[in-house]
């Protein structure tokens, strides 16, 4: 009975506390033992040896109230065409604060981690971008998966979403439609400004014998550069893309085992063809698909 009643108030403090609602279960029972055995060290007291025993009672024990129903982790956000908007921009405050609540110490660990990946890929870059330019390995992937078919492709899923959902009825395909819709909404606007704010030259934009080493801050003054366009490298806007709106897919269906699997394979291929492509560094896509995640899971559906 003890062990339930941790358990129980474990679950409780991690309703209760809004910082515990992203951690895991286990994690948030081991933090109730901390907590619950002084609680329970006050109001434990030993019983009265010399008191006889209280007769056996015909009524029924009492029971604990159960606690407040917590929300269903299958959380529908609510989301229409006149919400869209509003949603946008309440997406973009939490986007834009987000470094404000990393310096009060939130998400250090996942963010450290992204960013730790995301420099060792940068060192590797010179080599990985040098053999997929010269590589003819992926030249039948490349006439398949081409910059606009990619684009389409990643377009068209919610697209079809949407009008599979109007046909049927389904209001939870309509509504994964249009969240989907969202998050790639989300992921263009911070897609241009990083862009814009680090100026990387593509790899294919390096001459032959050019150092793939110098590409940060390096597009200023190019006559194929221009502001709000997203023309530089990193991160790459299709990857961002295409996971942002698998991660909204995967998340909502995947009490369907293989969608999760199909929808993240295809957002690889996308961020696979960007790098045989010689459009993107390995950074790029990696950064790419960590952002289009992180947008679609914890922005757009408040997971």
């Amino acid at each position: 009975m003890f062990l339930l009643s941790l358990v129980a108030v474990a679950l409780q403090l991690r309703r209760d506390a809004g910082i515990f609602e992203k951690l895991p279960i286990v994690a948030v029972i081991v933090m109730a033992t901390l907590v619950i055995p002084s609680r329970v060290e006050a109001q434990i007291t030993k019983p009265d040896q010399s008191s006889p025993a209280d007769p056996p009672s015909n009524e029924p024990p009492e029971t604990t109230r159960p606690p407040a129903s917590s929300p269903p982790s299958d959380f529908d956000r609510p989301v229409s065409w006149k919400l869209l908007c509003p949603n946008l921009i309440a997406d973009q405050k939490q986007i834009w604060s987000f470094p404000a609540r990393l310096m009060q110490g939130q998400h250090w660990t996942p963010t450290a981690a992204v960013l730790g990946a995301t420099a060792g890929l940068v060192l590797l870059d010179p080599s990985e971008a040098g053999y997929f330019r010269r590589t003819p390995t992926f030249h039948g992937f490349n006439n398949i998966f081409t910059g606009n078919a990619t684009a389409i492709g990643i377009g068209a899923a919610p697209a079809s979403l949407y009008a599979i959902g109007l046909i049927r009825r389904d209001s939870k395909m309509q509504h994964t439609a249009l969240l989907a819709g969202e998050a790639m909404a989300d992921a263009e606007i911070l897609t241009t400004v990083l862009k814009d704010a680090t100026k990387r030259v593509k790899p294919a934009g390096f001459p032959a014998s050019g150092n793939l080493s110098d590409s940060w801050f390096e597009m200023r003054g190019s006559p194929s550069y221009s502001y709000l366009k997203g023309d530089g490298s990193f991160p790459s806007g299709h990857t961002i893309a295409a996971f942002s709106v698998a991660t909204i897919i995967a998340r909502r269906y995947r009490n369907h085992r293989w969608v999760p699997y199909a929808a993240y394979g295809l957002a690889s291929v996308v961020g696979f063809s960007r790098l045989s492509l010689s459009v993107h560094f390995l950074s790029d896509v990696f950064m790419g698909g960590a952002l289009g995640y992180s947008i679609s899971r914890f922005t757009v559906l408040r997971e």
